[in-house]
């Protein structure tokens, strides 16, 4: 049997420590409500149930990434990417696709460094960790694997990741529910940090394999089938610092002329067998010009163009949303961002990933085609697409409108912007999940269970087109 602590115990054992929680956290709640409490009784605390602490960790686990940041991609110099707070360089738009303001040249894997900026200006922030609700560990998990995804000494990838768990097991916070209350964001695919052995031919590290890792949440650019990843929006361009700005942008995607029945932003596959974007580059080409294809090949990569981007994405009614080299795709945000009703050819792209930010009825805002159908040349996605009646697409986009505060991440510099964003509800639902944990434990039941199982079924969503 299983207590909080990932180590085996025994019944009695058991016991004790169920009962040992029980009565800490009555005491830990009993004390947040009294040292809350005014004078007056009707006084209620905006922050009870929300308080956060940070950890203080040394700087070797985030500020000294990012100062080798020409180390942190095998590829390229991620240092202009670094600026403004992680948002990476302003840009300037003389065609006018984009609105004024705030857009960057935001890269993908910059998310976590986007994040801990944004928890710096979180209204309910606490030094004194037995009032918060919750602990955020603010680890650059995906800048420091990225530094020996090609390295193939086990070691170097699993280093600091082991040294992370090592501090934290030392820290007083860790102890009050062994890291349960603890959650970390990696601004990669979490199966960046599942190496499942040894073998120096395995991909990534093994940090969410790591026993102390089991206990903690893991929030994501793409999350695995395991119950303690959770995945939450790529960073688009789009930094709003108001909810202004946000309006306006959703008023300008609303009145654009969308000249083209869909659009297809990306590359061919050729070693993913399984791929089906050849197929669909193909019947892009055949759309009668019907659809625009935004290449994304090597030699003539538009794709990195922010601008080219999002005047592709905001004249067409419906943006193809494949999987590329992994399940998930910054893509759809732009998409969603443009007001392009995104078009989805497996679950695990969106419909079981962004399960806060995205609806549960995904029928209102996206179209599913099944990529078998695809693939054997079943279906035709022009006819598909084409048969949806005017009234429908209209109703489809506004929801994808009104979706856009909620996928986009409000600039880190901005510390009043009136909305709920991508990173306040992501907030939302680790506080909903540790909050869950705790009634587990007051009820007596064992909160080890199903926390970080892996799910065989987590994928497994029925389909509505």
């Amino acid at each position: 049997m299983i207590c909080l602590n990932p180590c085996k115990v025994t019944s009695l054992v058991t016991l004790f420590c169920f009962t040992f929680l029980c009565l800490d956290y009555l005491t830990f709640h009993g004390k947040s409500d009294r040292d809350t409490m005014h004078p007056n009784e009707e006084s209620v605390d905006p922050c009870s149930g929300r308080y956060i602490y940070v950890h203080d960790l040394p700087s070797r686990f985030n500020d000294d990434i990012l100062k080798n940041c020409t180390s942190l991609i095998k590829w390229f110099d991620m240092c202009p990417s670094v600026v403004n707070d992680g948002l990476g360089p302003q840009i300037n738009d003389s065609r006018g696709v984009l609105s004024h303001g705030n857009w960057f040249a935001t890269n993908q894997f910059l998310l976590e460094v986007v994040f801990r900026n944004g928890m710096r200006q979180y209204e309910c922030l606490t030094n004194d960790s037995s009032l918060a609700s919750a602990v955020f560990v603010p680890f650059y998990a995906g800048l420091d694997v990225g530094r020996h995804l090609w390295n193939y000494s086990i070691s170097a990838r699993d280093s600091l990741a082991r040294d992370l768990a090592n501090w934290l097991t030392d820290r007083p916070e860790w102890k009050r529910m062994w890291g349960r209350d603890h959650f970390l964001i990696g601004g990669r695919i979490s199966w960046d940090f599942r190496r499942q052995s040894n073998d120096v031919s395995d991909w990534g590290n093994n940090l969410m394999f790591l026993p102390e890792s089991k206990n903690m949440t893991m929030l994501s650019i793409e999350s695995s089938s395991w119950n303690n990843d959770f995945a939450i929006p790529y960073p688009t361009y789009f930094h709003p610092s108001s909810k202004t700005e946000v309006l306006e942008w959703q008023n300008k995607v609303r009145m654009c002329k969308r000249r083209n029945l869909f659009s297809f932003a990306g590359a061919p596959r050729p070693s993913l067998e399984d791929s089906i974007r050849s197929e669909l580059i193909n019947q892009c080409k055949a759309s009668n010009g019907t659809c625009a294809l935004l290449s994304c090949s090597y030699e003539w990569n538009k794709c990195n163009d922010p601008v080219e981007v999002m005047n592709v994405f905001e004249s067409s009614d419906f943006c193809l949303q494949p999987s590329g080299d992994s399940y998930t795709r910054r893509s759809t945000f732009d998409s969603i961002l443009a007001g392009c009703i995104p078009v989805f050819f497996h679950p695990g792209s969106a419909y079981v990933q962004y399960i806060w930010h995205l609806p549960k009825n995904h029928s209102k805002y996206s179209v599913f085609i099944p990529e078998d159908k695809v693939k054997h040349g079943h279906i035709n996605v022009r006819q598909v697409l084409s048969r949806i009646s005017r009234d429908e697409v209209l109703s489809m986009r506004e929801e994808v409108v009104q979706l856009i505060p909620r996928i986009v991440y409000a600039d880190p510099r901005s510390s009043d912007h009136k909305f709920q964003d991508a990173f306040d509800t992501a907030i939302i639902g680790v506080l909903e999940r540790i909050e869950s944990v705790r009634r587990r434990v007051s009820e007596g039941k064992d909160p080890s269970s199903g926390f970080s199982d892996q799910n065989g079924t987590k994928f497994n969503v029925p389909m509505t087109a």
